[in-house]
Order: C-alpha cells, then structure tokens, then sequence
C-alpha cells in the first residue's frame, strides 16, 4: 500500500478574472442542464425499447437485464476508481499551476512580460517570462510531499532526487528541451538571438541546491525567484523586450486559431 502524500499546496489561488461566471455556468450546466439531458436520455431509450417489445414480443426477463445492470454499475464504479488518484493530481496541478500564475503575475511591475500555458508540438510550456534578465521558461511540479519523513528536492547541477528518490521523467530534461524551443521560436521571429533561460519550480517544496548548481537550469520553490532574477544582470533593453513579446503572443494567437480551426474540422 503506498504512503500516504498531502498536496504542497496550503492556500487555495486567488481568483481568476471571469471565475464567477465560470462556475455559475458550470453549474448551470450540471444542476439544470444535464439531469434534463438525461432523463431524456432514459425516457428515449425506454420508448425504443417498448417499441422493439411492440414488434418483437418476447417473455419477460429480469433476470438477464439485471446482470446486465450490475456488470456495467460494477464497470463504472471501476473506472471512477481508477480516475480517482489522476483527477487528484489534475487537481492539485492545476492549482500548483494557478498559484505561481498569479505570483509570477507580480513580477509586471518589475518591467516582465508574462505568458502562461504555451502550446508546443505535443508539449506545454507552464509559464514564460520575459524581461530586463532574459527570457525564461518556468515549468511547474506540484508533487505530493510525504506526510512523514525527508520532505526536500536535493539537486546538484545536474541529477534531481526528491524525498531521497529519483523521479519518473527528468523535470530538468524537460526544462532544457522547453527553453530551448523557446529559443528557437524567439530567434526564428525577431531576428535576434535571445538567451533563455529554464527553471523548474517546486510550490511548497524545501529545494537544496548545491553550490554551482544554479548554473544551467535553475530548480527552486516560486519564491525564491525575484531574488534570483534581480541578481541577474540586464541583457534586453524595454524595446527587445517588447518586440520579443510581441512575437510571443502573436505565436499564441496563431496557435489558438489553428486548434479552433481543427477542433470545427474535427466535429463537422
């Protein structure tokens, strides 16, 4: 049986803009919507089937329509079972994600631009950063913690090991390939070479870092990150930073065009 975890997370994220008329259409949706949808859904169903029982007379049996009634409340029971532990982490992800969001949002009067969830090939980016230090691409890890026991991400420059064991996939690894996407994309659209920088964030987490280790990807919790980027020295003036803003959020818009355009290909 695995350890018990808790999420790293102890405050809920503030607010999103428009969250209240999210919710208010969500429920919507489920207390006056779907229970309509589907109990139109059972009362059609039950037609079609009295209609067959209309044309096709045939004995009675409960018995048969039992098993088959249990079987598929068994199947469902299984697989919300199942979905338990990953709609968990969904969960706790997305409020990692929403928590560092807002607190990189802060980060605006510091002269950054801020970008969050950029679409890749197959990939997202978590968060991107641009500004008078450089750009930066923030991936955000919102593990559970051992209720018990070494609560800490050790890295040293190069492996990362949390709570004393090695993750499933390389967080740094993937920092890498994220930054240097953004790189590519950056350069390829303004003309200009601009250095990007990873950085993997670990909300609630204790991270030790060795000493050098902050060198080719920065691992750290979320608020340690202002202190790290003032001891940055300038490399984009106002007009680079803006120019490669610019071309960051036309990509964006570019890449939500397009996915809106497969998704209606996709339902016609």
């Amino acid at each position: 049986m695995p350890e018990p975890t808790r999420s790293p997370i102890r405050d809920k994220p503030l607010r999103l803009p428009g969250q209240s008329l999210q919710e208010e259409r969500a429920d919507l949706l489920a207390d006056k919507l779907e229970p309509w949808l589907i109990l139109a859904l059972f009362f059609l169903m039950l037609a079609a089937w009295e209609w067959l029982r209309f044309f096709f007379p045939t004995r009675l049996s409960p018995w048969f329509y039992t098993i088959v009634a249990v079987c598929v409340a068994a199947l469902a029971a299984w697989r919300v079972w199942r979905l338990r532990p990953r709609l968990r982490a969904l969960r706790q992800g997305i409020d990692g994600e929403k928590a560092v969001g807002q607190f990189l949002e802060r980060l605006r009067e510091d002269g950054y631009q801020v970008f969050h969830d950029l679409i890749g090939d197959n990939f997202n980016v978590d968060h991107v950063l641009i500004g008078p230090a450089g750009a930066f691409t923030i991936e955000t890890k919102t593990w559970s913690k051992p209720q018990r026991g070494d609560a800490r991400i050790i890295y040293d420059g190069n492996d990362l090991k949390v709570s004393g064991l090695e993750p499933e996939r390389d967080p740094i690894v993937q920092a890498k390939a994220q930054a240097q996407w953004l790189r590519t994309l950056l350069r390829e659209s303004t003309g200009r070479p601009i250095n990007v920088q990873p950085v993997v964030v670990f909300p609630g987490w204790y991270v030790d870092a060795a000493v050098g280790a902050q060198r080719e990807v920065w691992v750290m919790e979320p608020k340690g990150l202002p202190a790290f980027l003032k001891n940055e020295p300038a490399r984009l003036p106002a007009e680079a930073v803006k120019l490669a803003a610019y071309h960051l959020a036309r990509h964006v818009r570019s890449v939500e065009r397009e996915r809106a355009a497969a998704q209606g290909l996709a339902k016609q």
